[in-house]
């Protein structure tokens, strides 16, 4: 079972970023960065399924800065690492550099996570699988092999959930909740120092879309209104006529 795992080098989420002067996008080398969070939960549904069915695992990522990212999926038990160096924040343009990046490789499932947990489009793992035309579903919650092809159960808004068979190869990906991801271990950060990390040559030729403007919306402090019951209604409703709510 060769399977290809993409991974994000993705801007630490509990850290407000700052923006680029040109106001079009981030002062990237001032943000901490880790592996996407979404991702930590298809590289360990990737390894688990290596383990019980042999095979390899190659993790893929797209940036000039994201060894650290494909080092850590390599500690976590991905077999190797292909790096594909150029920065961009267009999913079709990822998409189409990972396309040109595994070029070459034989794999029978390519896991994601869902989506980032700096952007949170959740484009890249659809768009690629359109490139590769292959079948795939999003927000997968659990995998199980069987002889017609993998049985997924996915999550739906509302609660709801759905479950299909997805012939392979496949794109798959993975919502949070589907395993317990497991730490680097010690043995496993060494280890992977060893393992191969290649960079694959990519140079976009045009994009999807123009930024034009990045910003923080404008804060709005809330409004206490005081007073009786009754006199709070009244102002409530006040309020509420004003912002043509009622």
């Amino acid at each position: 079972m060769n399977i290809l795992i993409l991974v994000k080098h993705a801007f630490v989420s509990n850290v407000r970023p700052s923006i680029a002067a040109d106001g079009k996008g981030f002062q990237a080398k001032e943000i901490a960065r880790e592996m996407n969070d979404w991702d930590r939960y298809a590289v360990e549904e990737s390894v688990k399924i290596k383990e019980q069915k042999g095979g390899e695992v190659v993790a893929i990522s797209v940036g000039t800065d994201c060894d650290h990212t494909l080092r850590t999926a390599l500690a976590m038990g991905a077999d190797r690492a292909i790096k594909i160096p150029f920065d961009s924040m267009d999913p079709w343009e990822i998409s189409e550099g990972i396309s040109e990046g595994i070029k070459g490789e034989t794999f029978d499932l390519i896991l994601a996570g869902f989506q980032s947990q700096d952007l949170n489009n959740a484009l890249v793992g659809p768009i690629l699988a359109g490139m590769l035309d292959l079948p795939y579903a999003t927000a997968v919650r659990s995998v199980k092999f069987e002889d017609e092809g993998i049985n997924i159960k996915r999550e739906l808004e509302g609660g709801f959930e759905e479950e299909d068979t997805i012939q392979m190869p496949c794109l798959l990906t993975i919502q949070t909740g589907i395993n317990t991801p497991r730490y680097a271990s010690f043995k496993g950060i060494k280890k992977a120092k060893s393992k191969e990390l290649k960079e694959a040559s990519f140079i976009p030729e045009s994009s999807t879309f123009d930024i034009k403007k990045i910003y923080f919306p404008e804060i709005k402090k809330g409004k206490m209104l005081e007073g009786s019951p009754e006199e709070v209604s009244i102002k409530l409703i006040e309020v509420l006529k004003e912002r043509e709510v009622l």
